[in-house]
């Protein structure tokens, strides 16, 4: 097997760059072609970046040299295309979430223990070097037995800043499946797989208007719920609070809390890589910042990718797996259909808790 796996890209939109430019960073990963349903965009993302091939999506599929598929399309095509590519016989890693329906991720899951073929997805943040530093302080006991947990997303939306925002409020979008995926992955990460849910959840307004460029003043038909509080309780007992919101212009609240039995631990912001990360340990009077432990604490977005293809190379099973991304959806799915019976949703999936990340690596090192 060559050192290198080469990579095609379906989706040419907002988040691509950032893969393309982190990629670079990583010699284990080779991107030869671009894709898109716009075929323009694909060709100037390509210029932009020196991607020597363009093709439709289809095209894409039908390449023969290409070993891997990385999905940035819309949510609602994610697991269409991740099974799409499997078919094709190409291992498939997906931006966030994972799916919008059970059925469909439990599918690309099936497909890919059928075919041998590896499937991952986002988000990798809980790789970084924050997150990884917060794993540690946890596996080493720093605040004794995790006990509970806070996570809190809350903001306006996003029709004031993205340049294409409805769908994020269409069906597969909404606070919970298109930020949710950061904090539940970094809980699951950090405390392992969940237990059951509850939730109460509302759409407080059908409409949105757009108030960037260039859509600016065009009307949203909201689909999904944007304020969703419910709790979890884990499998080791850990009870968490937690609250995603499009709804709230402002907050004081932390993004991650973990709270135990000898101290509490600050979270960094799961949408990224670094810190800060801060400790309270029983007894103390003040916070205390923890120096990261790890690598990564730059955007690395596209890091789960190139650990996946590692772990192609290396047979060892990959952290940001399918798996994990099936778990999270399961979960996120399950506030809202607690919601809607009134009734707590036992969680039916099961993952592993992802292994840490080894400590001393160098930019683009992934260890064995």
């Amino acid at each position: 097997m060559s050192d290198r796996m080469r990579v095609g890209i379906v989706g040419c939109g907002n988040i691509c760059p950032t893969y393309l430019r982190v990629a670079k960073m990583f010699p284990i990963l080779e991107i030869v072609a671009l894709a898109d349903l716009v075929l323009e965009r694909a060709r100037a993302r390509a210029e932009e970046f020196g991607i020597p091939k363009v093709y439709t999506p289809d095209e894409l599929l039908a390449d023969p040299d290409i070993e891997v598929v990385l999905n940035l399309t819309v949510p609602k095509a994610h697991a269409p295309l991740n099974k799409a590519a499997l078919q094709a016989g190409k291992h498939a890693y997906t931006e966030k979430p994972f799916g919008i329906h059970r059925q469909e991720a439990q599918e690309v899951l099936q497909l890919a223990h059928a075919t041998g073929l590896r499937v991952g997805g986002a988000p990798d943040t809980f790789l970084g070097a924050g997150l990884q530093t917060c794993r540690k302080l946890i596996d080493d006991g720093w605040i004794g037995e995790p006990v509970a947990a806070t996570a809190f997303m809350l903001s306006p939306g996003h029709e004031g800043w993205h340049p294409d925002p409805a769908f994020f409020y269409q069906e597969g979008g909404g606070p919970m499946l298109d930020m949710g995926p950061y904090y539940i992955t970094a809980l699951v990460s950090l405390l392992g797989p969940v237990k059951r849910v509850a939730g109460i959840s509302r759409m407080t307004r059908p409409t949105r208007i757009i108030r960037s460029e260039p859509k600016r003043g065009q009307v949203i038909q909201v689909e999904t719920p944007t304020h969703i509080a419910g709790t979890m309780e884990f499998e080791n007992g850990v009870i968490a609070t937690v609250v995603m919101s499009f709804d709230v212009w402002a907050h004081r609240l932390p993004p991650i809390e973990i709270y135990g039995t000898e101290g509490t631990l600050s979270v960094p912001d799961p949408n990224g890589f670094g810190g800060p990360v801060l400790i309270r340990r029983a007894g103390a009077k003040e916070w205390s910042e923890v120096p990261l432990t790890h690598a990564y604490a730059e955007q690395s977005r596209g890091l789960g990718l190139a650990e996946m293809v590692r772990a192609i190379q290396t047979g060892r099973p990959h952290r940001a797996s399918g798996e994990l991304a099936f778990h999270v959806l399961d979960v996120m799915l399950s506030f809202n259909e607690s919601s809607a019976t009134g009734q707590h949703v036992f969680i039916a999936s099961r993952c592993e808790r992802p292994a840490p990340m080894p400590m001393g690596l160098a930019p683009g090192e992934l260890g064995d």
